[in-house]
């Protein structure tokens, strides 16, 4: 049996044209010799009936806040009834197909409310349904804990439902459909000359992902990548192939990257701010480092782009928790005056492999956002990226510089 997966994003089954669209991709997976089986996403987006932020918006407005338990019970809700829908659309066109929740699909996870992780995957019921010749449509982003509680995986689930199902049934492959063509050198909306990618690695994926591109959720690649799973990023409106996310040895074999490009893809992730300390004494004097950052962690405040001189410590926040790291910040004695707190601003990141060992990449990024006027506040670097805080209202000038200067819309690959 060739099991293949297939994810529908929240505008890929968003309205029923739509539904009939993807529907017709699974048939056609069906027609080519593959058993499938079909994860979707709640239909649509924030405002639109089902979508997961309109239904947690059902409890938000109340009085008190709801549990994170009965949270996850809204939230599981979308997925559920766009299984349903998308189920009754296969069957109108002539295919068996049967709808499950994630619990019944056999996900298992712990009980972190609103972000759990999966523990493992049970698919003997799906395994069964396939034999039967039937489409097995399963809600993502959602699983049940070993003591029954229905709960759902954060951000990007959908994506983790349809790895970790194809890890544990053995697929071929997962297709995500998306509304874009695959993996894009750049935001199309930003930059319109970007161009889709024909085959990345994981760890390029996964740096993509961390660093603002939205295609696909890096937990999905990490899984996808554990169990040596290929991911095939396309549309669900047109025929193009998309992008193949595989290992770099297999990659580098499917297509040839030209040797003078360091860069695959430009990145970018907005709302955040800078976060700077000056004190009068060394910042690592009697381990206060680690207060710092300890003491951020206990409060759940995620920090990025640290940088530390002997009196100034820099990092960056989401713009979402600045009144909290203050109030944590002031809680270890910091006055007002040694904590200086840049809101609006972006990170700007050049991903790709081939940047790893090349002298001048840095240099040449620099002197691109210096000659588009864009003042450059922190940089950062890894083996597969390069990012720098921007102000935010630069983020354009600077994802369209970088674009160009890395020559990414001439070709992909």
């Amino acid at each position: 049996m060739k099991i293949i997966i297939q994810k529908f994003g929240g505008t890929s089954v968003a309205t029923p044209l739509q539904r009939e669209t993807a529907a017709r991709k699974v048939i056609e997976a069906q027609a080519n010799g593959y058993s499938p089986v079909v994860v979707v996403s709640a239909m649509g987006r924030k405002g639109e009936p089902y979508a997961t932020d309109t239904l947690l918006g059902l409890i938000k407005d109340m009085h008190e806040e709801a549990d994170p338990r009965e949270q996850d019970l809204v939230m599981s809700c979308g997925e559920i009834i766009s299984a349903v829908v998308m189920t009754q659309t296969l069957r109108g066109i002539g295919c068996q197909a049967v709808g499950l929740t994630g619990g019944q699909a056999g996900i298992i996870t712990d009980e972190s409310f609103g972000n759990t992780r999966i523990l493992e995957v049970h698919p003997g019921r799906v395994m069964d349904y396939l034999r039967e010749g039937k489409v097995v449509v399963v809600a993502g982003f959602q699983g049940i804990s070993k003591n029954g509680e229905v709960t759902t995986l954060g951000r990007g689930g959908s994506d983790t439902t349809a790895a970790a199902l194809g890890v544990a049934l053995g697929a071929e492959s997962v297709e995500i459909y998306t509304d874009v063509e695959g993996v894009m050198t750049a935001d199309p909306k930003m930059v319109p000359e970007a161009k889709p990618l024909t085959v990345v690695s994981y760890s390029e994926i996964v740096e993509m992902a961390h660093l603002g591109a939205k295609v696909v959720h890096p937990r999905a690649v990490e899984i996808a990548m554990e169990g040596g799973l290929p991911i095939r990023i396309k549309s669900t409106f047109s025929d193009a192939p998309g992008t193949l996310v595989c290992d770099s040895s297999i990659a580098s074999k499917k297509t040839v990257i030209r040797s003078d490009r360091v860069a695959r893809g430009v990145a970018h992730l907005t709302n955040i701010a800078q976060v700077r300390l000056d004190r009068q004494h060394d910042v690592n004097e009697a381990g206060f480092l680690g207060k710092v950052f300890r003491a951020l962690a206990n409060a759940k405040i995620s920090v990025d782009l640290i940088s530390v001189l002997p009196e100034t410590i820099c990092f960056t926040i989401s713009e979402g928790v600045i009144d909290g790291a203050l109030g944590v910040l002031e809680s270890l004695g910091l006055k007002q005056e040694e904590i200086i707190i840049t809101p609006g601003c972006a990170k700007v990141s050049l991903v790709g492999a081939g940047m790893r060992g090349v002298p001048g990449v840095m240099a040449e990024v620099v002197e691109t956002l210096g000659d588009a006027g864009v003042k450059i506040f922190q940089t950062s670097d890894s083996h597969a990226s390069i990012s720098c805080l921007v102000m935010q209202d630069d983020i354009l000038k600077a994802t369209r510089g970088l674009h160009t200067a890395f020559g990414l819309g001439a070709s992909t690959d």
